[in-house]
């Protein structure tokens, strides 16, 4: 058995926590109007990092949030130097950064640029500012462009987070929004069906009938139709909810999906080293003031049992369009599909939500619209 996680990490992700506001859909971890903690934050970050025993190169860094480029120019350029500091970047890593486009300016670009960040991820959304004010973002479509301009600039790569069936959304504007993303030109774009996740407003607004969700029919339609549309425009289809320009897929997350160990930093934020799975506490207060006081900033941990780790790792590389090969993934985890999944790895086969050809086990077009109830399935073997 050859099994990747027992790999040394050479990916890290640092979660930053700050937002101007939270969206009515958003169950992410943040707080807002809180700036009078990003110092306390950028202490307990790096006192978090230098707990971690020897510098160690990575070929992907991702920061995400919250919203990273929330920090002003200082803030943020401390943040990059200490994180760089315990996690050097290899010849030709990738370095993520997620942006507000309302946030992005000349000085922010600038100490990006500096620490050699090589990818912005825009939280898009939208370019129908009705939509993007349903969506509660305080951006609008004008503020894309500027940003995507910016970036070129700079010469970074561009991925564009979009999300489709927002309320009462029909698949017109939402084809709207594929085209106006398209004319960006970016290298990456992202599709996301909007969910309502308990505890959000958009939950509760919907309890009350105040939101309605989109009919699950043409929900369907809009994921097919950004299928198609990116597929004619020449991005590849190569994960469930991501399309890239030859070349340009996100690294850091083929991490995720491969079953390979990374680091984590910051409140909330999970790792994955030495098979066992560790998650810091979520209140960002909590994490500062434990992390502060010298104690771990850890809420949760698990050492997976072979199974589940073997289970997970296949839920996740299915997520990927290439598939896996089930020789090299039983040589790789010292199980074989079959004995993890048992028959339903055969009536989603007989369903024609998965295809069989040979070794390469891979969703189908019908597999993508009901992935979800995959994994679901299973998970719970």
């Amino acid at each position: 058995m050859n099994d990747r996680s027992s790999l040394s990490p050479r990916s890290a992700y640092v979660h930053v926590p700050f937002c101007q506001h939270r969206c009515g859909y958003c169950n992410f971890t943040l707080v807002t109007g809180r700036d009078d903690l990003i110092d306390s934050y950028l202490e307990a970050v790096e006192r978090e990092l230098a707990a971690i025993e020897s510098p160690s190169e990575v070929d992907t860094l991702y920061f995400g949030g919250g919203t990273p480029t929330h920090l002003t120019a200082a803030p943020l350029d401390r943040l990059l130097t200490s994180t760089t500091r315990t996690f050097p970047l290899a010849t030709g890593a990738e370095l993520s950064v997620e942006a507000n486009p309302a946030d992005l300016d000349r000085e922010r670009m600038a100490v990006l640029h500096r620490h050699g960040v090589t990818r912005i991820s825009l939280g898009a959304q939208s370019f129908d500012d009705a939509k993007l004010r349903l969506l509660e973002r305080d951006h609008t479509a004008s503020d894309i462009q500027a940003a995507v301009e910016l970036a070129r600039e700079a010469g970074l790569e561009v991925a564009l987070d979009l999300i489709f069936a927002a309320p009462d959304e029909a698949l017109s504007a939402w084809q709207s929004d594929l085209e106006a993303a398209v004319a960006l030109e970016p290298e990456h774009i992202s599709t996301y069906g909007l969910t309502f996740e308990r505890g959000t407003a958009f939950w509760s607004r919907r309890e009350k009938r105040d939101l309605t969700e989109v009919d699950e029919e043409v929900q369907r339609d809009m994921y097919l139709a950004a299928i198609d549309r990116l597929g004619e425009a020449g991005y590849e289809h190569y994960e469930v909810s991501n399309f890239a320009r030859q070349g340009r897929r996100s690294r850091h997350n083929q991490v995720y999906w491969s079953g390979l160990s990374y680091h984590a930093v910051g409140p909330g934020a999970s790792r994955f080293v030495a098979g066992r799975r560790e998650t810091n506490h979520r209140s960002t207060t909590t994490y500062i003031r434990r992390v502060l006081a010298g104690e771990s900033p850890v809420a949760e941990s698990e050492q997976l049992a072979p199974a589940d780790a073997a289970r997970e790792r296949l839920v996740f590389a299915l997520r990927r369009l290439e598939g896996i090969d089930t020789r090299e993934f039983a040589a790789e985890t010292g199980w074989e599909v079959e004995r993890l999944v048992g028959s339903r790895l055969e009536s989603h086969v007989a369903a024609g939500r998965l295809s069989r050809e040979g070794n390469r086990l891979r969703l189908t077009r019908e597999g993508l619209l009901v992935s979800d109830a995959i994994w679901t399935d299973f998970l719970r073997c």
